[in-house]
């Protein structure tokens, strides 16, 4: 038996991309599936995206900005505009200790009261060390345990399907 093969996305529904499951890769499948609702995302706003899509994008988002550039990145990056729904994804997902590590994560940050964009913004503006230190820690603890997290994702698309429309 040959092992699955990487899937570009091509304007699949939802239905297809979950029929190609054991032919293709399950973190392309998965990558599949964030590229179609951030289409989706753009086109109708963020508002026009399910809380079951809002779960997947912002998984998705912790996934690929810590693991190309830690914490940091994710807090710098567009991707934090996720920040307010990590935890709670993760969860929802079945990631319970990479949701308390992130929770650790967002509390390195100081910020009391809204995670908005503008608190993360101002907290990442200044110089801490402090800071600095527990999200590179957070970081390696990350790549230690995380691991990959496209199965619990696509475990969670399947269950929910009906709730992430793709055209």
């Amino acid at each position: 038996m040959s092992e699955p093969k990487w899937l570009d996305y091509a304007g699949q529904t939802t239905d297809q991309l979950l029929a190609l499951a054991g032919e293709y890769r399950v973190d392309s499948l998965v990558c599949a599936f964030e590229e179609a609702l951030a289409h989706k995302e753009l086109a109708f706003g963020i508002g026009g995206l399910s809380a079951e899509e809002r779960v997947v994008l912002a998984v998705e988002a912790l996934e690929r900005e810590v693991n190309n550039g830690g914490f940091d990145q994710l807090f710098t990056n567009r991707s934090k505009e996720w920040v307010p729904e990590l935890v709670a994804s993760l969860q929802k997902v079945g990631c319970g200790a990479v949701a308390e590590l992130t929770q650790e994560a967002i509390d390195a940050l100081g910020i009391e009261g809204s995670l908005a964009v503008a608190s993360i913004d101002a907290a990442m503006a200044h110089d801490s060390e402090a800071r600095d230190d527990k999200l590179a820690d957070c970081d390696d603890r990350y790549y230690d345990e995380a691991g990959d997290l496209s199965g619990p994702v696509f475990e969670y698309i399947k269950a929910h399907h009906a709730e992430i429309g793709l055209t």
